[in-house]
């Protein structure tokens, strides 16, 4: 019998999206291969403590997102370098208590989406499913990554960025005067539409921007860009592929958290999107482009606006998709012929790939 690769499924963690980490990692458990893999499951609480979960049913029952800490099945634990392979240690009696093969971050937002983990675990030198430390810093960031966008000729809607030190009453003036309303105000570091809100003027501005500096230090403005909302996953490391995009046609007008991730009901997902095999093969192209120039690997999703004169907007790029029943990303993939569970080997046989491509560069000038 073959050793299963032994996969540490990583949720939970201090960002403002650890309840859709939760809902993610249920999926994302559920659908890996049993046969090959060995999952590991280990939960990080909002201070940050890492816990290994000796029973995998207590997560999937539970709807308490506090049940790391409280479970007394639980081990504060950390992960260590080896020379094979990673090792997790125990912090109660320092024993090295198991190994793993391959870390799946299922971390949504601060501290996991953003290269925190992704280069906790380069030095533990062990693979990790996804993009790399550079990629996924640049994807959190929104700020930086459309003005990398921008310079590469990639359209992206027009944007204000603001800082804490700023004298935000000036930096209004200056929005008024360069953008036009309706507008969205979002923190600069943040997913899931956690912290945003579409303005229609300028009394709702101020509210909106106190409220997006609750959650991040930067804070941007956006011009709403008239349009369909259209995603497009994308999969691989040198080579990457694109899947047929989606429509995500909301109630209210603005795709919220609610409408991602509470409310089956609160968006409609057309999938694939009803629109030209050009403006498909558009799409498809330019998701690969900014993949590509974002640094990414592994995987993402794109977000982009259509509109009716069949512009291309790139909205974001989300290097750890949602992974929950409604999230797009699987079932972009799955409209394209890969299945949840081929989907998660695939990305784990990706992060595999790309380690040992990594092991064999040079360490020393010998």
């Amino acid at each position: 019998m073959r050793k299963r690769i032994k996969v540490a499924i990583l949720f939970g963690g201090r960002s403002a999206e650890h309840e859709v980490s939760l809902k993610s990692a249920i999926n994302v458990i559920n659908a890996v291969d049993g046969d090959k893999y060995e999952p590991v499951l280990i939960g990080i609480d909002r201070e940050g403590r890492w816990f290994k979960n000796e029973n995998a049913l207590l997560l999937l029952k539970s709807r308490n997102a506090d049940w790391i800490q409280h479970d007394e099945g639980n081990r504060e634990i950390a992960p260590i370098s080896s020379k094979d392979h990673g090792q997790l240690l125990d912090l109660t009696n320092r024993e090295q208590i198991e190994p793993i093969d391959v870390i799946f971050p299922v971390l949504h937002g601060p501290y996991g989406e953003d290269g925190s983990i992704q280069g906790f675990s380069r030095l533990a030198n062990v693979p990790c499913v996804g993009a790399g430390i550079l990629g996924s810093a640049i994807c959190m960031d929104k700020d930086v990554a459309k003005r990398i966008l921008r310079e590469a000729g990639i359209a992206v809607a027009e944007f204000v960025t603001l800082r804490r030190k700023d004298d935000v009453k000036e930096r209004i003036e200056e929005i008024e005067k360069s953008l036009k309303y309706p507008l969205f105000v979002k923190p600069a570091n943040m997913g899931s539409s956690v912290g945003i809100s579409r303005v229609m003027n300028l009394d709702e501005l101020y509210p909106a921007i106190d409220l997006a500096f609750e959650y991040d230090t930067k804070v941007m403005v956006e011009q709403e860009v008239p349009g369909r909302e259209i995603e497009c996953s994308v999969l691989g490391n040198e080579s990457p592929i694109a899947s047929v995009p989606g429509e995500i046609v909301t109630k209210d007008g603005f795709y919220s958290y609610d409408s991602k991730y509470v409310d089956e009901d609160g968006a409609l997902l057309i999938i694939p999107a009803d629109i030209e095999p050009e403006t498909m093969e558009n799409i498809q192209t330019t998701a690969l482009s900014a993949f590509e120039r974002l640094e990414c690997s592994g995987m993402a999703r794109v977000d982009m606006f259509l509109t009716d004169h069949g512009e291309i907007y790139v909205n974001e790029i989300n290097s750890i998709p949602g992974f929950t029943r409604i999230s797009m990303y699987p079932k972009l993939w799955e409209a394209s012929g890969i299945s949840y569970s081929d989907l998660i080997d695939r990305l784990i046989t990706l992060a595999i790939e790309d380690f040992e491509r990594r092991n064999h560069l040079k360490t020393s000038r010998e």
